[in-house]
């Protein structure tokens, strides 16, 4: 409740490709949070030294992986989802290790859960091979990532929210903005859960895709 270790990052990796982050590491309080700050530091830095391609997130995060496991006595792991996305073409490559599905709505239609095969959690163990895979977004596209704290908040009967319940949040207003999107979830969560206590961190990010610019 006071410090956590989900987190999420969006930067520039050079003029055309922006990069998408959404992770959650294992754990809770100040070791989990120390973790968090490592990796996130660690993909960053690793992902803008790619800058003028090839771009890989699934040798980003191989990187990143070795680095973590060195020392890892207290055993933590982050899923994690990074992306990489060309702003002039829309075309992305991602890598998603263990980490939730991410959601996609396409221009006018509703918003949909996009599963692809995962790869294991970062810092699970040395000489991860990350899985990595192509998506392609169009003009008037959503992209909607979080964290499991999401899906997995829980009410005083111990019954967990879910992706349904959190795609019916999105859809109830599909051409919202991404703001306004994210506070329709939050507040969906929050009617939900009532009075019982938050478990886990809740994190999320959208952004709309307009051609060559982005709304985020």
């Amino acid at each position: 409740k006071e410090v956590g270790g989900d987190f999420y990052d969006f930067f520039l990796v050079d003029d055309d490709h922006l990069a998408l982050v959404m992770a959650d590491v294992s754990g809770k309080g100040v070791p989990a949070a120390l973790f968090m700050v490592i990796a996130k530091t660690l993909i960053k830095n690793r992902t803008q030294m790619a800058a003028g391609g090839p771009y890989s997130p699934a040798e980003i995060l191989g990187y990143v992986n070795e680095q973590l496991c060195e020392g890892n006595e207290a055993e933590l792991f982050v899923t994690v989802w990074l992306g990489i996305l060309q702003i002039s073409t829309g075309k992305g490559i991602v890598s998603n290790a263990g980490h939730e599905y991410p959601v996609i709505r396409r221009a006018g239609g509703a918003y949909e859960l996009v599963k692809t095969k995962h790869s294991p959690a970062v810092a699970a163990m040395e000489g991860i091979r990350f899985r990595e895979h192509t998506f392609e977004l169009h003009d008037g596209d959503s992209l909607y990532v979080y964290t499991d704290g999401v899906p997995e908040a829980a009410n005083a009967e111990d019954e967990l929210f879910g992706t349904d319940r959190m795609l019916a949040a999105l859809n109830e207003n599909p051409d919202a903005s991404a703001q306004e999107l994210l506070h329709t979830v939050k507040r969906h969560i929050d009617a939900y859960v009532g009075e019982a206590p938050q478990f886990d961190d809740i994190t999320m990010l959208c952004l709309h895709y307009l051609g060559e610019g982005v709304d985020g």
